[in-house]
């Protein structure tokens, strides 16, 4: 008798000990690998398999790397997070679903960094939904990314609490079957699009009512299918900035609805119809090889106003 009691005092001490013992801390950065596994700790030397595996263990505001390249399946982020796979081939390739959906605080900054997104479309039962949507979030980074073959929208955005920021650089955007780029937040959103292509989808970008949108060294071209296609298509309430942009070989090359689209240094040129709607130019553009001009552009400022120097 006194021997198992003896025995089973340490065992006791152990479980308390172990009863008492933290859980075990997110890390700031973790890993995923196409060899990986989600029960590992998502250590680099014992990655996950799949973001949704990293994500549970990686802490606020840290960062999921890609160790090698791999489809590392469909996302929620509902917290401040990064996704760099800048370093190698980072995949996600999806059907029937969204590739990424974010839904985190509205305090939260997300930045989505080298990833390709492949939809398996457009058309198609099989097809993915969305490639990125952005429900809820301060602030949005996406760069150096591909997003393509979606059945609707590559990039959606529809957040609703105002005074919100997208920020998209180095990123292709083709066939996809709605809009490349929609801006569809419901309160006032600014968005910044920087040496970004969108390309044989629908609508390139389209901007609703209260999203306000500076374009810069970007290409919008061969949008050529749906109800409206365009290139660059704004809704009466937003503002379109387009600075040193292509809109080249769409249906409709610029829809403004109420004179909210204004060009500096840039190419309207071989599209079906140039302008649906009056743009305003700051006389520096370049509008030429179009079927038909079609509504014209209005001149910004008047016959003194030097906003046209170079």
């Amino acid at each position: 008798m006194r021997r198992i009691i003896l025995l089973a005092l340490p065992i006791g001490f152990l479980a308390a000990l172990l009863a008492s013992a933290p859980a075990r801390a997110q890390a700031t950065r973790t890993w995923v690998s196409g060899v990986g596994d989600d029960a590992n700790p998502c250590s680099r030397t014992a990655p996950c398999k799949t973001f949704a595996g990293a994500i549970s263990k990686t802490a606020v505001s840290g960062e999921i790397n890609c160790l090698d390249p791999g489809g590392f399946g469909g996302i929620t982020i509902t917290k401040a997070i990064t996704l760099n796979c800048s370093a190698t081939l980072g995949s996600i390739l999806v059907a029937g679903t969204n590739a990424i959906s974010i839904s985190a605080g509205t305090g939260d900054i997300v930045v989505i960094r080298g990833l390709q997104l492949q939809g398996l479309g457009p058309s198609g039962g099989a097809a993915g939904l969305v490639g990125i949507q952005i429900n809820s979030a301060a602030a949005v980074s996406i760069e150096n990314c591909v997003v393509t073959q979606f059945s609707q929208q590559g990039i959606k955005d529809v957040r609703s609490t105002g005074g919100t920021k997208l920020f998209i650089r180095d990123t292709m955007i083709s066939h996809n079957g709605v809009n490349g780029i929609d801006l569809a937040a419901a309160s006032a959103n600014s968005v910044e699009i920087v040496n970004t292509n969108s390309f044989n989808n629908a609508i390139g970008l389209h901007a609703a009512t209260g999203n306000f949108a500076t374009i810069q060294r970007s290409v919008f071209s061969n949008n050529t299918t749906g109800a409206s296609p365009a290139g660059v298509s704004a809704d009466s309430g937003s503002i379109i900035q387009l600075d040193n942009v292509a809109v080249t070989s769409n249906t409709n090359g610029v829809t403004a609805n109420g004179s909210n689209v204004r060009l500096s240094n840039s190419s309207v040129s071989f599209n079906s119809t140039a302008f649906n709607g009056a743009a305003v130019s700051y006389g520096n553009n370049q509008i030429f090889g179009n079927a038909s001009l079609g509504a014209g552009v209005t001149p910004a400022g008047g016959a003194s106003s030097n906003l046209g120097e170079q």
